[in-house]
């Protein structure tokens, strides 16, 4: 088979993937508007997307934009409007628009969102993108549920332990299936988060998965909080992490503490995967306003475990890379 062919062949694949994540995973309908934002990294993902939106009869537009220089970074006031006047936005782009108010803007619009951060094409064909998604959603309720009821976390590495107030706070089910109108996630998905209560993560956790704007981590990293605030990493990479957060002093808080549900995401690098894998545990630095907390800091650093224990108000919750519930 000649390589064009070959290309031709993936892309309809691409295409057809697509097809059922419109169809079943947001429920789009005939004559709906779809806007697909991507970047000059992941078009070929985007074009394929803009093109099973025609064929399923919805008013497709793609849209094109400059990368972003991290995720949770606001994008142009004119993709917040486009955001915002579409009914279903499909976002396959290199940094995260998931903790940003553009976002959340157009979700209070009725908008039905799936970020995409980090997409790959690999992770259409062999990954997470292919998981049960009716499995994926009962299971991550079922997490959210123990977060919301949850006064206190206590994160486990090793000889480190990580303590988290969850006071007053609800978690967020990103299940990978968004047919309401201003429900959202990211695609693929299978994770239950929250926002820890800000001034309130004393002690210490080991990083030895990956972190964004690192990937894969070959060595850990000791991440050290106190009143909420990131105060020290030490690892091969510390300066790494130091750089991606920034120079803003809220990039430090502790913003979000996550559970991964989907048992078909492997540890690649991608965060977009690496946070949903069935087991894991997962922390972020920066913004969390857009998800019930009061930090917004133009950044969200998210950092997988790969096999900590997770307590919530003392109960085992995550140990071994399985969920107790």
């Amino acid at each position: 088979m000649s390589e064009e062919k070959i290309m031709m062949s993936e892309i309809k694949s691409l295409m057809e993937i697509a097809k059922k994540l419109l169809m079943v995973n947001m429920g789009i309908v005939k004559g709906e508007r779809l806007l697909v934002l991507c970047d000059d990294a992941t078009q070929g993902i985007g074009d394929a997307i803009f093109k099973a939106g025609m064929e399923v009869k919805a008013r497709s537009f793609l849209l094109c934009m400059q990368k972003l220089e991290r995720s949770g970074m606001e994008p142009d006031e004119l993709v917040a409007k486009a955001m915002a006047m579409s009914d279903v936005v499909m976002a396959p782009t290199s940094a995260s628009l998931t903790h940003t108010q553009a976002r959340k803007n157009a979700c209070s619009c009725g908008a039905r969102i799936a970020t995409m951060p980090g997409i790959t094409e690999d992770m259409f064909f062999n990954g997470p993108i292919n998981a049960d998604y009716e499995k994926v959603e009962k299971l991550t309720k079922n997490v959210t549920v123990l977060l919301d009821k949850a006064r206190s976390a206590r994160i486990v590495t090793g000889k480190h332990t990580l303590l988290i107030s969850l006071e007053g706070r609800r978690g967020v089910p990103s299940t990978g299936i968004y047919r309401n109108k201003g429900e959202s996630g990211n695609l693929p998905s299978g994770e239950a988060y929250i926002a820890p209560l800000e001034g309130t993560a004393t002690g210490s956790v080991l990083i030895d998965g990956s972190c964004v704007g690192i990937g894969l981590l070959d060595s850990p990293l000791i991440l050290e909080f106190d009143q909420g605030l990131l105060l020290d990493v030490k690892g091969d990479r510390a300066d790494r992490l130091l750089e991606v957060l920034g120079d803003n002093p809220n990039a430090r808080n502790l913003a979000e503490l996550g559970i991964g549900t989907n048992d078909k995401a492997r540890l690649t690098g991608v965060i977009l995967e690496d946070e949903k894998i069935y087991g894991s545990v997962h922390i972020a630095m920066g913004s969390n306003d857009t998800f019930g907390g009061k930090v917004a800091a133009g950044v969200h650093v998210d950092a997988v475990m790969r096999s900590p224990e997770l307590y919530l108000d003392d109960i085992l919750v995550v140990k071994d890379g399985k969920i107790w519930v």
